[in-house]
């Protein structure tokens, strides 16, 4: 049977592999294969805003992984929802725009990721960015990726702000800009009502080119080699799950994201050696990082019950949620159009911080898991995440059957200085809420409760209750070390023709919301594939 060849083959039709297929496909002259191991992105959870705490749940476009942690979280099992869907996690994920912080960027130049200095990716995030309410240095309003800023006038936002300056945090009008540091309103990838995702901004307006194939429901078991030379993928079909090779000319791109692009790594002989053999899979590359140094944001909800009949919930009662779901369609206005995690910022543990420990976001309700339980109605809440945790995780296969699902691990606060940063900030989130401008609004703290004080309660606490806001990096860490899994041109150490451009390259985790950094990622390494094969810029 004759197998059909491409120039590129990109696994994963996530947040960089659309970036990819529309960069790459720019040359009329190449032909690009993605494959994607979900379906397409249509259903109305994954385009309105409001629905973003469903659609990361949402079964059909969910991976449905369950990390395993270790004893500091009493060894639970937590959700870790990861898209399966054309545009991957961001079709589901909470659309916040967020760089990051310049240091992030010096941190990886420092580490040995030549190239990626702030200075040297600031280009490619503004290649991305449609931004429609900002311009100026930092901004660009013509880039695929559209960015608005909350426009949500409910009162609690305000409030919110007002506390925290009252706290002694600065207000911050772009929190893009030159500065990340501080409080204020947040931008989103939101357009005219509707979610942007990588699917919607890159691979929409491509999929009529010639030279482009997107293959759902394909779900990639291993890369083929020739000796050291990637020169094909072997897939199975989701439905009927018959096996289907593609040869390869140029290059095999893994972009699977942090969970997949390990696995798939694995399966196909390059990891630890020892793993490897016992699953009997042919070594093809003894690369024992891969799967290792897995990082991720842990959070934490503060709630606090709301005197005033003012909050969120008011939105969610069946005729007001009716009302506002055909307000968005027809119209494309209203609080449907909007995510409500309006206001947030970075702040520092203390003075002695030299760049920002938390991430904080306030929501102006509860969380769907309190009202489910009936523990309250009418309330707001602070969500707090360790912006640059020490902790490190592994992600590893179990099996070399490439149907099932990875071990995960975090490992989270298994590091000493994570658990005690948790606990700083459940007091500076507490503070905020704290402050006279809730005077008003404010009820009973729900949780944890004013019964949960003093360090060993609250230690007790945060083990018992934290978790994984979805945002894992680094299991494919780029470098020039033995820690490393790529190279700064995102090249697999010892093999040919094979790269990974995904959220699992970065050497260390992004001070914030981790997709328009994936985005950028995307953007650099197109064109790092396009220089080494002159293709057209």
């Amino acid at each position: 049977m004759q197998v059909e060849t491409f120039d590129f083959i990109i696994i994963g039709a996530g947040t960089a592999g659309c970036v990819l297929a529309n960069r790459l496909t720019e040359d009329p002259n190449t032909s690009v294969l993605l494959i994607e191991a979900g379906g397409v992105d249509n259903h109305p959870i994954l385009k309105l805003p409001l629905f973003a705490g469903v659609a990361y749940n949402y079964a059909p476009t969910n991976w449905g992984y369950t990390a395993q942690e270790g004893e500091n979280l009493f060894g639970r099992e937590i959700p870790w929802p990861r898209g399966k869907v054309l545009g991957g996690t961001s079709s589901i994920n909470g659309m916040m725009h967020i760089r990051g912080n310049p240091d992030d960027f010096d941190r990886w130049a420092r580490s040995g990721a030549a190239g990626w200095s702030y200075d040297e990716v600031l280009p490619y995030f503004l290649k991305a960015e449609g931004n429609l309410d900002r311009d100026g240095e930092y901004h660009n309003k013509n880039g695929p990726f559209k960015v608005t800023s909350a426009h949500s006038p409910h009162t609690l936002y305000r409030t919110f702000i007002n506390a925290c300056e009252s706290a002694g945090y600065k207000y911050n009008s772009d929190l893009n800009g030159k500065s990340q540091d501080g409080i204020g309103r947040q931008d989103f990838n939101i357009h005219r009502g509707r979610r942007v995702s990588a699917s919607t901004a890159y691979l929409n307006p491509i999929k009529s080119r010639k030279n482009i194939r997107i293959l759902t429901n394909n779900h990639v078991a291993r890369v083929l080699f020739k000796n050291s030379r990637a020169i094909g993928v072997e897939c199975i079909e989701t439905r009927n799950k018959k096996k289907v090779n593609f040869s390869v000319t140029k290059e095999v791109i893994v972009s699977a994201g942090t969970v997949n692009s390990p696995q798939i790594l694995q399966l196909s002989g390059i990891g630890d050696i020892h793993l490897l053999k016992k699953l009997d899979i042919p070594v093809v590359k003894e690369l024992p990082s891969v799967g290792q140094n897995l990082q991720d944001h842990l959070g934490a909800y503060v709630q606090v019950s709301c005197r005033k009949r003012i909050s969120l919930y008011n939105l969610f009662r069946k005729d007001r949620l009716a009302l506002a779901i055909a307000q968005a369609i027809l119209f494309r206005t209203g609080p449907a159009t909007s995510i409500p995690l309006e206001a947030g910022g970075f702040v520092r543990a203390d003075e002695a911080s030299k760049l920002p420990d938390f991430q904080i976001t306030f929501c102006p309700g509860l969380s769907l898991e309190t009202t489910r339980q009936g523990q309250g109605r009418h309330g707001y809440l602070v969500h707090y995440y360790l912006a640059r945790p020490k902790s490190r995780g592994t992600i590893e296969i179990v099996s070399k059957d490439p149907c099932a699902f990875p071990l995960i691990k975090p490992n989270s606060l298994s590091d000493p200085t994570d658990l005690k940063l948790m606990i700083a900030g459940l007091g500076i989130a507490r503070n905020i809420l704290a402050q006279n401008a809730f005077d008003e609004v404010r009820g009973m703290e729900i949780s944890p409760g004013t019964d949960v004080s003093g360090e060993d309660r609250e230690a007790h606490w945060i083990k018992q209750n934290a978790t994984t806001v979805w945002h894992p990096t680094s299991t494919c860490k780029m470098g020039e070390d033995n820690s490393s899994v790529v190279n700064s041109d995102l090249k697999v150490f010892g093999i040919n023709n094979l790269r990974v451009v995904d959220a699992s390259i970065m050497p260390s985790i992004t001070t914030g919301n981790t997709a328009t950094p994936t985005i950028m990622i995307a953007e650099k390494a197109s064109d790092l594939i396009k220089n080494d094969h002159s293709l057209l810029l």
